[in-house]
């Protein structure tokens, strides 16, 4: 089924020439639309215009051009069918072999801030989804591209088949244009139903949408999940990545499961801070987190928290990495370490560790999106906790905190927000001084983070004490307390309120409010 005709219509016009001049190169027609035959003409590439092979203009500003008879049925029709063959001879249309379509941008269209509903449904393409749905259909007799990545497999099937397209790259095409069509269609639904009244049920947070539609693709194949027996892959959103998922690998072993997710933690935390920051995470919590005058105090305070657990860890840096704090961390061994870039000094004395994966992220930023948790048989949703502190901080015990006690509560603040739950940390002066995560009860957590600060030779005299929820019991204060914390900051909101304010009254603590708490299962 050697081609004699192919259609060509896309946005991305990526190696469009190249493909071009490589089935004319075979004598195969190319029938082509506005931007593309014009881009085409350019080239000094023989191209018929669908008008001219319709025998009708494109109208409606173009939006009718390819839906037409002697359009669909050369795509359609079955070569192998006696009756489709005499059907277009009957009418005179030509089989068409390949389409080359990609769509209108709609999802590069809505990602533009401040964009208009009118631009957007300008963006909504018609003809194209047609067309790769037909060629998709008719894959025994159809080739359907709709990457520009796959140009140089079809070239090369196009040069080993003598003009014939392997069936297997055929029907491997045609998965991937279906694949692409619904991830386009998805897309537009999503955002046509943001645009409307919500359709879900009112929660706390706001409201939920009524449907959602997953439009993934796999982007790279890790390592391994959770453990060395489980597969993993990451998956991105149509469009463009963003977030974690854009940042590029500059060196280092294949990512696992657990590395992106230790990265994420990591980055997020790093997110929190204005200041040079370093935040060193093992198993998907901080063992140690700090800011300071440069990245390399930040990164010697944040070590000295907890380096025991810091063997192993992933960390993550709110600025370039320079040579100094590059010469720092080569001492440790680290699975991974993300910051928005690196001195090439400190790339070169990286570069010696040549397992250690090293990350570069955009922008310390994250984005506001939805937060996915697998449950079987379904999916729970989430808005993303991107809030820091309630509309009412207050203070509530006798004794107010002083200034550094308030930067020191913040600061704390800032870092139990990223530990699992139940959450303390104690801190001072910008560091982590000890930090208690995942136990099933609070005091525990509070004596656990106590015990962390002893082990690595840190005082608590003076330390700030963060609870990411509120104290059920006056034990956890008594506690911190008895640990030599001087505040704390908790959400508050137990029946017992007033029985852990009294006990912070009674070891002469500060106590802030902050009306919002910080669950991380």
């Amino acid at each position: 089924m050697k081609m004699e005709t192919a259609l060509i219509s896309v946005s991305d016009k990526r190696g469009l020439a190249e493909l071009a001049q490589a089935l004319t190169a075979r004598g195969v027609r190319i029938l082509s639309t506005g931007g593309t035959a014009a881009l085409l003409k350019r080239e000094g590439i023989a191209v018929s215009s669908v008008s001219q092979h319709t025998g009708h203009p494109e109208i409606l500003d173009g939006r009718v051009k390819t839906l037409h008879p002697r359009i669909h049925a050369g795509i359609l029709a079955r070569l192998d069918e006696p009756s489709h063959q005499q059907t277009l001879e009957e009418h005179g249309i030509p089989p068409i072999g390949l389409v080359v379509a990609n769509l209108y941008p709609f999802v590069e269209t809505i990602s533009r801030p401040g964009v208009a509903l009118e631009e957007a449904v300008e963006q909504i393409d018609i003809g194209g989804p047609a067309m790769i749905r037909a060629a998709a259909k008719n894959h025994g007799h159809v080739t359907v591209v709709v990457d520009p990545d796959d140009y140089p497999s079809l070239i090369r099937s196009l040069q080993e088949g003598d003009g014939e397209i392997a069936p297997d790259l055929r029907r491997g095409l045609a998965r991937k244009a279906f694949r692409h069509t619904a991830r386009y269609d998805a897309a537009i639904a999503d955002y046509l139903d943001a645009q409307a009244e919500p359709e879900g049920e009112t929660c706390d947070a706001g409201s939920m949408p009524g449907s959602l539609t997953l439009r993934l693709k796999r982007r790279d194949s890790l390592r391994y999940g959770e453990n060395p027996h489980q597969a993993a892959g990451l998956y991105v959103p149509q469009g463009e990545a963003r977030g974690l998922a854009a940042a590029g690998q500059i060196q280092g072993k294949q990512l696992s499961f657990n590395n992106y997710l230790d990265l994420q933690g990591a980055w997020e935390l790093c997110c929190e801070f204005d200041e040079p920051a370093c935040a060193i995470i093992k198993h998907n919590n901080p063992c140690g987190a700090a800011v300071g005058e440069s990245l390399a105090a930040a990164y010697e305070k944040a070590l000295a928290c907890d380096p025991v657990s810091a063997f192993g860890s992933v960390i993550a840096l709110s600025r370039s990495m320079d040579a100094e704090t590059a010469r720092l961390m080569t001492k440790l061994f680290v699975e991974a370490v993300i910051a928005p870039g690196f001195d090439d000094e400190a790339l070169e004395l990286l570069a010696a560790k040549k397992n250690l994966r090293v990350m570069q992220a955009s922008a310390p930023s994250p984005q506001p999106e939805l937060d996915f948790k697998r449950i079987s048989g379904g999916f729970l949703v989430q808005d993303r906790d991107s809030r820091l502190l309630g509309e009412d901080l207050r203070s509530v015990a006798r004794r107010p905190p002083s200034d550094q006690e308030r930067n020191d509560l913040i600061f704390a603040w800032k870092v139990c927000k990223h530990v699992k739950s139940n959450a303390i940390v104690y801190a001072r002066e910008g560091r982590t001084l000890g930090i208690g995560a995942g136990q099933m009860s609070r005091v525990d957590s509070v004596r656990l983070a106590a015990e962390k600060a002893k082990a690595a030779d840190l005082s608590l005299k003076g330390a700030a004490l963060a609870s990411d929820a509120f104290f059920p019991f006056r034990d956890g204060v008594d506690a911190a307390a008895a640990a030599g914390a001087a505040a704390v900051i908790q959400p508050g909101g137990s029946v017992r309120d007033s029985e852990v304010i009294a006990a912070a009254d009674e070891h002469s603590m500060a106590m802030l409010l902050t009306g919002m708490r910080h669950f991380r299962h």
